[in-house]
Formats: structure tokens, sequence, C-alpha cells
């Protein structure tokens, strides 16, 4: 049984939708933390609309704080617990996606996915296993989960923008040439990669740039 994610959202400034940008956000984060970047975006994407679905999961600990799944190493959760969780969030996460596309009458390659940390880990792996390819992914400062499986596991491969800044200490930079390797092995041809110098674990003012480019790129805007 999936759950109904809560969602915020920002009109498109034309306010007519042709295409629309899912922000998925971090751990102990919540849809409204991503969802101001709508402001300098929006006025180069006056058609796009912004939603921002909060995770399925609340952070024991931490009011307004949400996850896609427990971590182990931060919470004390086991493996299975994880992994249970992970997959049960893939499942909402669909949801939230199949549901966003009928009420709004957009077809995926309108939508676009632009996730931060966890929230990157669920779109890379939500947008590979996905019938029908969405426009694009936007992957800030996260990881490739399964890298292993996911050769035998796709059955879209969306563009990918791979953005991590070179002195993140939460998620480790190697993860964008690792993350890039696994889905070249795996069949993708549309992997790009951009490295915010001096930047930690957060999305600089470069990075928005070049994110910003790949969108009206991919959503032929």
């Amino acid at each position: 049984m999936t759950r109904v994610l809560n969602s915020e959202r920002r009109a498109p400034v034309s306010g007519d939708t042709r295409s629309a940008v899912v922000f998925l956000h971090g751990y102990g984060a919540n849809g409204a933390d991503l969802l101001g970047l709508a402001d300098p975006l929006g006025e180069h994407l006056p058609d796009t609309l912004f939603v921002a679905p909060d995770a399925p999961e609340m952070v024991a600990g931490m009011p307004n704080g949400y996850q896609w799944f427990p971590i182990p190493w931060i919470d004390g959760s086991s493996e299975e617990e994880s992994a249970r969780g992970m997959m049960q969030a893939v499942s909402d996460l669909n949801a939230y996606l199949d549901a966003l596309m009928v009420d709004e009458d957009l077809l995926p390659e309108q939508v676009v996915l632009m996730g931060f940390s966890q929230g990157t880990m669920m779109a890379l792996h939500v947008a590979a296993r996905r019938e029908d390819a969405v426009a694009g992914v936007v992957a800030f400062s996260g990881r490739l989960l399964s890298p292993d499986t996911l050769k035998d596991e796709a059955v879209s491969r969306p563009p990918v923008l791979l953005v991590h800044g070179d002195q993140d200490d939460v998620v480790p930079p190697q993860s964008l040439p690792e993350a890039a390797e696994a889905l070249q092995e795996a069949g993708w041809t549309d992997v790009y990669a951009h490295i915010m110098k001096g930047t930690g674990h957060g999305i600089a003012p470069d990075g928005l740039s070049v994110a910003l480019a790949f969108m009206r790129d991919k959503l032929s805007l």
C-alpha cells in the first residue's frame, strides 16, 4: 500500500504548465527546503510547475524533518530496515509521479527529477526503473544506490546530470565519478558531470546554473 506524499508547489510564472520539476530533498529536511530554488529557476523556466514532496517518514527527534528511508549509520537501523524502507519509498514516489502527470496532463518527457543527497539516491534509482523515461535527472550531492544491479534492472535511461561539491564531508565527492562510471557501464549515453569547487554538502550558484542549462535543454525550452 502506497503512502500519499504531502507536497509543496510553486505555480509557473506564466500561469501555463508545460513542464514540471520535482524536487526531492535530503535526509532530515522537507519539501520546502528545496522549493525556494523555484524562485531563481522559475524566471528562466516560466512554463514550469515546481513541486516538492515531503519524504514519507518522519525522522525521530527532528521536527519537520523527513527521510526517504532509514540510514543505519545515522539512526542505528538495520540494513534490512533500510532496504525495506527504501523500496516502500520507491513505491510511494512512483505513485506520486504517476498522479502528478495525470493531474497536470504532463508526459514523462516534460518532467525533470532534481534530487539532493538522499533525494538524489531516490531520483537516480526511480528514474532508471520507470517504463517511460523522464526528461532528465539532476543529481546533487548524492550517490548511486545498487550500481551492481543497475544494468539488469534499468528499463529507461534518461539523461543524467551529476553535480557534487569537492569539499563535501557528508557524501564523498568520489561518489560522482563512481556513479558516472556505473551509469555508462549500464548503457547510459547521456551523462554529464559538474564539480562545484570549494563547495561542501550543498548547492552552489555555479551548480544551479549548470542544472538550469541542463533542464532548459532537456525540456526543449
